[in-house]
């Protein structure tokens, strides 16, 4: 059982894992077969009920593409963009919408490797 003065920080971590998780358009299941654990166990770290090990901090730090301190809040993260979308934007996101759960993974994925390649990733997306 978790400690209640580190139940806050466990679930303020989990809604971490689940926010970065979502914006790749992963589900739960896809993130435990990358990591190597259960679905279960995946709920149960988003929800803070467990508290997640250092080696699955960086095997979540590997697959989110950043590092352990800034998955963890120890760094500071770049700052989110503000504001709302241009009317262009916002018809992308919308076709984008439109595409099956794949085929939005699989745009999120070119747009994480281009991000890569001009070494600005972690950026407001």
């Amino acid at each position: 059982m978790i400690k209640q003065e580190s139940r806050a920080y466990f679930k303020a971590l989990g809604a971490h894992v689940t926010e970065m998780r979502k914006a790749r358009g992963m589900t739960q299941a896809e993130l435990a077969r990358a990591i190597g654990i259960s679905q279960q166990a995946v709920f149960a770290y988003e929800l803070g009920e467990r508290r997640i090990s250092v080696l699955v901090l960086a095997k979540l730090a590997r697959i989110f593409s950043t590092s352990v301190e800034e998955l963890v809040g120890m760094a500071k993260l770049p700052p989110v963009r503000k504001g709302r979308l241009s009317p262009r934007c916002m018809r992308h996101a919308e076709r984008l919408q439109a595409l099956s759960k794949t085929q939005q993974r699989f745009v999120v994925r070119i747009i994480d490797v281009l991000e890569d390649s001009n070494g600005r990733r972690g950026g407001a997306r």
